[in-house]
């Protein structure tokens, strides 16, 4: 049934609004749900710090992770389908992959200031490290497991290698691509956030928004903030379902 879907958010959200103002938590560190709305309207209207409107907030944290993960999918995808199709450059490059890939993106965040300083191109180093391991392990996963009768039926067709690529493994390794994508942006917008956590010479982002309001005592804002975040990565995945579901609409049916 419907209600069974938006059930537990409706008893989470009544708890939060009961359990601090009953004293059994200091709302010091919960706030109240009301309290949380109030700060929520204030970012949007008044801005921390003053004058830093919500709106630019979220909009410099999109740009960093929207050119992060572009950046990401551009390399990953075409590496991803070059090691699926050949051995000898798979062989090649994922011994460096497997190396790297365990090393959490937050770990790289003082190298990256290093080699970029504080601003857009750190953050979008750590969103790149961030997103590319998941797409490019999706993509090569889905590649190596296109079925070898498809493959042999086109080859009996005519088709020539790019034909290969573009009308058979494309297709059929898109499921996993998009899966990967989904993985690599939820990651992406984590470690963007942490990123901007570090300091940014901008002065906007959630994550720079969050510190600020640590900074001034104000934990309804940092829990608005924590709420906006949430958002914003769910309908982050959201758009990419929705854009998997028109582009790719026979993974469903593989389900």
């Amino acid at each position: 049934m419907g209600w069974t879907k938006v059930a537990l958010p409706i008893l989470v959200l009544i708890f939060w609004e009961i359990v601090p103002d009953a004293g059994i938590v200091s709302q010091r560190i919960l706030p109240p749900l009301h309290n949380v709305l109030i700060g929520f309207y204030e970012l949007l209207v008044k801005g921390i710090p003053p004058g830093h409107l919500l709106s630019k907030h979220i909009a410099y944290s999109l740009l960093r992770v929207g050119l992060g993960f572009a950046i990401a999918f551009g390399v990953a995808l075409p590496l991803g389908i070059f090691m699926g199709l050949s051995g000898r450059i798979r062989n090649f490059f994922l011994p460096l992959v497997e190396a790297i890939r365990p090393i959490p993106p937050l770990a790289w965040i003082p190298i990256s200031i290093l080699w970029f300083g504080i601003g857009i191109k750190s953050a979008a180093f750590i969103i790149f490290l961030g997103a590319f391991f998941p797409i490019i392990s999706n993509t090569l996963m889905g590649v190596m497991h296109v079925q070898r009768a498809f493959v042999e039926a086109a080859m009996l067709l005519g088709a020539k290698r790019l034909d290969l690529v573009v009308k058979v493994y494309l297709p059929s390794a898109a499921p996993a691509i998009f899966t990967g994508a989904k993985v690599g942006l939820g990651v992406a917008w984590m470690t963007l956030v942490a990123a901007e956590f570090t300091g940014i010479k901008e002065g906007y982002g959630l994550g720079f928004m969050i510190m600020t309001a640590r900074d001034i005592q104000r934990p309804d804002q940092i829990m608005a903030g924590m709420l906006v975040i949430g958002v914003m990565g769910f309908l982050l995945n959201r758009g990419i379902s929705i854009l998997e579901a028109f582009l790719v609409p026979w993974a469903k049916q593989r389900l």
